[in-house]
């Protein structure tokens, strides 16, 4: 499971001739979807991108040719694998992969907050849930908390140690 990568879900079927609708989950839908692009449905099945109208979401897959079986799709989830998408996704300096953020640890001026669970984005900000390290919830504070990824609370990533530093965190945490 954690080979893969969600890029969208399929949405309402729309016309005639098998386009539906995608719900896009990627930072990346420029670079990921591609004529020719071959994505996994549900892990299982693949499909390969005919053609995809970024201004309208509209997507057409190739050999799904009706309405009805493109029906048949609705509320499916695209997938890639971590492989393909590391391999056609260019990231500017500073920026990270989720995947990559998962399970890093979380320290502000050398105090271990805990580790990166998740990752939510919630409106145009992405937030990091953190699972608490043991001792902090032993002096009372919560088994997890939400920290906003914004430049007042992170101060940097390191990718090769998995290490997130912050700043006024531990008062997010306090406060939780």
């Amino acid at each position: 499971m954690s080979d893969f990568l969600e890029v969208a879900k399929i949405g309402r079927a729309n016309g005639l001739y098998g386009e539906c609708k995608l719900h896009i989950v990627t930072d990346f839908p420029d670079q990921q979807l591609k004529k020719g692009e071959r994505f996994f449905l549900d892990k299982k099945e693949e499909v390969e991108l005919e053609r995809y109208v970024p201004q309208t979401s509209l997507a057409k897959f190739r050999s799904i040719n009706t309405r009805e079986e493109v029906a048949k799709l609705v509320n499916r989830k695209l997938y890639v694998t971590l492989e393909t998408s590391k391999s056609v996704c260019t990231l500017k300096e500073g920026e990270y992969f989720w995947v990559d953020m998962i399970g890093a640890r979380v320290l502000e001026d050398g105090l271990f907050l805990g580790e990166v669970e998740d990752i939510d984005r919630i409106g145009s900000v992405d937030y990091l849930t953190v699972a608490t390290a043991q001792a902090l919830i032993e002096k009372g504070l919560p088994k997890s908390f939400m920290i906003p990824y914004i430049d007042r609370y992170i101060l940097s990533f390191e990718l090769p140690t998995k290490t997130l530093f912050t700043q006024e965190a531990l008062l997010i945490a306090e406060n939780s």
